[in-house]
C-alpha cells in the first residue's frame, strides 16, 4: 500500500500547477473513461447500502409533513454539494487503475491512509458548511414566500406549484441553489483528485481549481450541467439510479483533472 502512495504522489512545489484549455469533447471523453473505470469496479453495491439510509431520511421527512416537509427539496439538491467527498474514494480506484495497480471497492477506503488525508478532511468540512448554509437560505426563502405547507402532501404540491408564492419560492430557491452549485463547482472541480495526486495544501488545490474553471468557463459549466442532469435521471425512482451514477461521475471528475491539470 505504501508503495502505490509513493509512486503516485508527486513532489510538492512552490510553482502553481499548469491548468490546460479542454474542449467540450473532453466531457465526453471523461465520462468514457469514468464507465470504463465503473465496469472494472463496481461499487454499486457500497452505494446502495449509503443510498438507502438516505432515501429513508427522505421519506421520513416528507412523512413527517408540516413544519418539515419544506426541507425535502433542499435536502436531495443539497446532496450535490457535498458529492465531491462522497466521490473522494472513487478518485482512489481511477487513480490506481491509472499507475497499474490493482484496483477494487475496497480500495476506496485507501484515502483514510492518503498522506493528504487532514487538507482533504478541511475541504470536506467546507463543503458541510456551504451545504449548511444552503439548508438556512433555504429555510428563509420558504419562510418569506409560503411560510407554511399543508401536512397533506398532495396539497403542499399545490400550494407550491399553483399559487404565487409557491412560483415565487420556486424561482429565488432555485436560483439560490444554483449559486451554490456554482460555487461548489468552482471551488472543488479538481481539487478534491489533486490531493489526493499531490498534496500542496487545500489553498493550492482550491486556487488550482478556480484557476482551472477561469481559463476553460464553457466547458465546466457544460461538466456541471452534465452533473446536475445525470443526477437527476439517477434519482429517479427513488434515488436508485444514483448507485451507477455517482460512481460513473466520481471516476470520470478524476479523468477530467488528468485533462486540465497538468502532471
Amino acid at each position: 500500500m505504501a508503495e502505490a502512495w509513493t509512486t503516485a504522489t508527486a513532489p510538492m512545489v512552490a510553482d502553481r500547477p499548469e491548468v490546460r484549455r479542454i474542449g467540450m469533447d473532453a466531457l465526453g471523453t471523461a465520462l468514457r473513461r469514468g464507465w470504463s473505470d465503473f465496469v472494472a469496479a463496481p461499487t454499486q453495491l457500497v452505494f446502495l447500502c449509503v443510498l438507502y439510509p438516505l432515501v429513508g431520511l427522505l421519506a421520513g421527512t416528507l412523512a413527517a409533513g408540516g413544519d418539515a416537509m419544506h426541507l425535502l427539496y433542499p435536502m436531495a439538491a443539497g446532496f450535490a454539494l457535498v458529492g465531491p467527498v462522497a466521490a473522494l474514494g472513487l478518485y482512489e480506484i481511477s487513480r490506481r487503475r491509472e499507475r497499474g495497480f490493482k484496483a477494487g471497492w475496497r480500495n476506496a477506503f485507501d484515502v483514510l491512509r492518503s498522506p493528504a488525508i487532514g487538507s482533504i478532511t478541511a475541504l470536506a468540512l467546507l463543503l458541510a458548511a456551504i451545504f449548511l448554509a444552503w439548508l438556512w437560505v433555504a429555510h428563509l426563502i420558504f419562510a418569506s414566500t409560503v411560510g407554511t405547507l399543508p401536512a397533506d402532501a398532495s396539497e403542499a404540491m399545490r400550494v407550491v406549484f399553483s399559487t404565487p408564492d409557491g412560483h415565487r419560492l420556486l424561482l429565488w430557491g432555485n436560483l439560490a441553489g444554483a449559486g451554490f452549485a456554482l460555487a461548489v463547482l468552482v471551488l472543488t472541480v479538481v481539487s478534491f483528485p489533486m490531493l489526493l495526486d499531490r498534496d500542496g495544501g487545500v489553498a493550492q488545490a482550491v486556487g488550482t481549481s478556480v484557476r482551472a474553471f477561469a481559463a476553460n468557463p464553457v466547458p465546466m459549466l457544460g461538466w456541471g450541467l452534465v452533473v446536475a442532469v445525470v443526477l437527476l435521471l439517477g434519482s429517479l425512482p427513488l434515488f436508485i439510479g444514483l448507485a451507477v451514477a455517482l460512481p460513473v461521475l466520481g471516476h470520470a471528475t478524476w479523468h477530467l483533472y488528468r485533462m486540465v491539470v497538468a502532471k
